[in-house]
């Protein structure tokens, strides 16, 4: 089974694809729409309960340095 993702223009066409579903040929679903802001925030509020300390924020950068530059030592 392939799928494929349909904007409908014309509402013809949205009347096509319910005749070829009422046929039985192929399944029509409803996606969500998440605008982008939505997701946006979602992503900050997942973020602002644990914000990193800047000492921690650091540690991180120099354990992520000192790897690079030993993989470019050897």
């Amino acid at each position: 089974m392939k799928t494929y993702q349909i904007d409908i223009l014309n509402p013809k066409a949205a009347r096509l694809l319910q005749d070829l579903a009422d046929l039985k040929l192929i399944s029509i679903k409803e996606t969500k729409k998440q605008d982008f802001m939505k997701i946006i925030s979602k992503f900050r509020k997942k973020a602002s309960s644990n914000v990193p300390t800047l000492e921690e924020i650091t540690k991180e950068v120099e354990m992520v340095r000192a790897e690079r530059y030993a993989k470019n030592k050897r």
